[in-house]
């Protein structure tokens, strides 16, 4: 599956945010520096004709009336316009109040010669310049951030295809590696940035997996032909003695076992070998569970020894697994014969119930921390005479063939349950 190219998305989304972010700070202080001058143009008026009345009244004991037509003198506050006078009432140490109809009044409080105050008020309703431009800021703004986003976007495609396309090529070549078709040199940036030591790295790792690969499969070929000589060698003389007429009963027996350990071993290691190579087994199929539990039982007896131990069989005859033979048989046997070994005394259950076969033993108590990582290679209990492999190999081969595998541990003993 072709990866996703969210590298890219999160820069187009990173030029985006900081875009409108900076465009949004701009605005704000664009609209508040605007309104800050037109204040402060008013203030200054305000400030020159106040101290021209200041002046003025000291001079002639009186004040003067004011020189702009915009503007008014109050000795008294009750004086004031009412839509000025209600919000003066309620916030007195303000200096800049909305009016009605299109009003708008800035005020200066005065102190005459004598100590009493007055106000100095302007009326601008009618020489606001912000105000009646707003709008067209506003919209003036808008389009200038969206066309600054837009210019931010079309920058941050061409810088984002430029930082993320050898990263892109390099994960479209990963992606597409087989185990067994390892190049040797990966077609991404060279230089001396972050990809280029990415690049150089996977290739290095590519290296080391070729040469480990060629060693398993040198190793697994090996192992075949060292493995099934000896085992072909057994077979043939077991097939020889057992032509023979002068073996008794007991040795005819012995001979059995002999052979059919040898064809279940040849058996195992043709599905080991096979599951290392990652090469499908034989094809599932309805699988007689009787005979082949039967078969292990038999196979795993000596692991019992003297011990006075039970094996309670309680599977129908019709009972059958849609799982290989050959899998079915690792499986129980490493299950089956844990059970034999961990067992000191009473009885190993093995039955069918709600869809599994359960093989059921009482056995060494085991510990919480040893419990979870029983499927770990050479993980065992302590006092164990394996080597901690064999639940190892059954997980791996539960996995591969998505057999449900369940083993609980409790106080009694342990339950092992396959789903069939």
């Amino acid at each position: 599956m072709k990866p996703r190219r969210r590298l890219q998305r999160r820069l187009l989304t990173a030029f985006a945010v900081l875009t409108l972010g900076v465009a949004g700070l701009f605005a704000f202080y664009a609209i508040v520096f605007v309104y800050m001058v037109e204040d402060r143009f008013f203030v200054t008026q305000l400030e020159d004709e106040a101290a021209h009345l200041v002046r003025a009244q000291a001079a002639s004991g009186h004040w003067p009336a004011p020189r702009g037509a915009h503007l008014a003198l109050h000795t008294d506050s009750a004086a004031f316009p009412a839509d000025l006078r209600e919000p003066f009432t309620a916030e007195p140490w303000r200096r800049e109040f909305p009016g009605r109809d299109g009003r708008h009044y800035h005020l200066l409080q005065l102190t005459g010669a004598d100590g009493r105050p007055a106000w100095l008020v302007a009326e601008v309703g009618d020489r606001l310049v912000v105000r009646p431009m707003r709008q067209r800021i506003f919209a003036l703004l808008a389009w200038s951030g969206a066309i600054v986003l837009a210019l931010a976007l079309l920058l941050g495609v061409w810088i984002a295809r430029r930082t993320s396309r050898p990263l892109a090529e390099l994960a479209d070549v990963v992606a597409a590696l087989q185990p067994g078709e390892l190049p040797d040199r990966l077609p991404a940036a060279r230089g001396d940035d972050e990809i280029g030591t990415l690049t150089r790295g996977l290739e290095a790792l590519i290296g080391r997996v070729r040469t480990f690969v060629a060693r398993e499969q040198e190793f697994t070929r090996d192992a075949s032909h060292e493995l099934r000589t000896p085992l072909a060698v057994i077979r043939s003389a077991g097939e020889r003695l057992a032509a023979e007429a002068r073996l008794d009963d007991a040795q005819r027996r012995h001979l059995d076992h002999i052979r059919l350990s040898a064809a279940q071993l040849e058996q195992t290691v043709t599905t080991l070998l096979a599951l290392a190579r990652e090469q499908p087994l034989e094809a599932a199929g309805p699988t007689r569970l009787l005979p082949l539990i039967e078969r292990v039982i038999v196979e795993q007896a000596p692991l019992i020894g003297e011990r006075p131990i039970e094996v309670d069989l309680h599977v129908p005859s019709t009972a059958t697994a849609s799982h290989p033979p050959a899998v079915l048989q690792i499986v129980l046997s490493n299950l089956i014969g844990n059970a034999f070994a961990h067992t000191e005394h009473g009885r190993v259950r093995i039955d069918v119930a709600d869809g599994s076969l359960r093989i059921a033993n009482r056995g060494h108590a085991i510990d919480d921390a040893l419990r979870a990582a029983l499927h770990v290679p050479f993980t065992r209990r302590e006092g164990s005479a394996g080597f901690g492999l064999g639940l190892a190999i059954v997980q791996r081969l539960c996995d591969r063939h998505a057999i449900g595998l369940t083993i609980v541990h409790d106080a009694d003993g342990t339950e092992a349950r396959v789903a069939l």
